[in-house]
């Protein structure tokens, strides 16, 4: 991307608001240039050629640990790195990939500043390094997600929302409390909605974004997507931890 884009992205990103309840988060519109995000519509790739479902990219387990093959099988993903974008044609390919390297780790650094006192207080004592990861996703109809607080490895986590208009505005991200208000979880296991109050639902606007850190009470989902022939567009992005190697 040019300086331009990368200084508007930075600048919104930056300086959003943090919201404490229920847990921190921000949500920010027109995170990229109009004319930019206008390019972006024009280099969404074929989803049957390039991307593929979720679980055939990554293991993913049930609560009881055991692998599950058919779980969300209505997301399909297309991973930011080199080896992938070369399915895609050139024009494609050097956009992503340029919008990758824009939000390499140094970004995630900004991030992990910006969340400094709620990732200070879950790391104080230990010795971690970070890694980040770019995905591009599109959700198709009678996806959903319940109530989680996302991997034990996970420390941020962007949604950039990427719709062409806002007719899918109620299909943003839903945060959510427990009705038993000091029910925490480590990470991993969905839990059944009736169990939870909903706080808010983002809007799934076009050329807006939500974040959040990861805590022990980050719940969050998806309500389930029953509109017909639905093409939920995202780009995530995402920083992890690993314990640092001792000496």
């Amino acid at each position: 991307m040019s300086s331009g884009v990368d200084l508007h992205l930075l600048y919104k990103v930056a300086n959003a608001p943090v919201a404490s309840y229920p847990f921190p988060h921000f949500f920010v519109q027109d995170v990229f240039p109009a004319d930019f995000y206008a390019r972006l519509q024009t280099m969404l790739p074929d989803r049957d050629s390039t991307m593929r479902p979720l679980a055939e990219v990554r293991r993913i387990t049930d609560r009881s640990g055991e692998a599950v093959s058919d779980a969300y099988r209505e997301r399909y993903i297309l991973k930011l790195r080199d080896e992938d974008l070369a399915a895609l044609p050139p024009a494609q390919r050097e956009f992503w990939g340029a919008l990758r390297a824009s939000m390499g780790i140094a970004f995630g650094h900004m991030l992990i500043d910006k969340f400094k006192s709620t990732i200070g207080a879950r790391f104080s004592g230990k010795k971690v390094g970070f890694h980040d990861e770019t995905l591009l996703v599109q959700d198709t109809v009678n996806y959903k997600l319940g109530p989680h607080t996302d991997s034990p490895r996970k420390v941020i986590t962007l949604l950039f929302y990427l719709p062409p208009d806002e007719s899918q505005r109620h299909l943003g991200t839903s945060i959510y409390a427990p009705k038993a208000r000091h029910f925490r979880c480590p990470g991993g296991p969905h839990y059944n909605r009736e169990d939870f109050d909903l706080v808010w639902t983002m809007p799934f606007l076009p050329n807006s974004l939500f974040a959040f850190v990861k805590t022990d009470n980050s719940f969050h989902g998806v309500e389930p997507v029953t509109d017909p022939d639905t093409r939920r567009w995202l780009l995530l992005y995402d920083v992890f931890y690993e314990e640092a190697a001792s000496q």
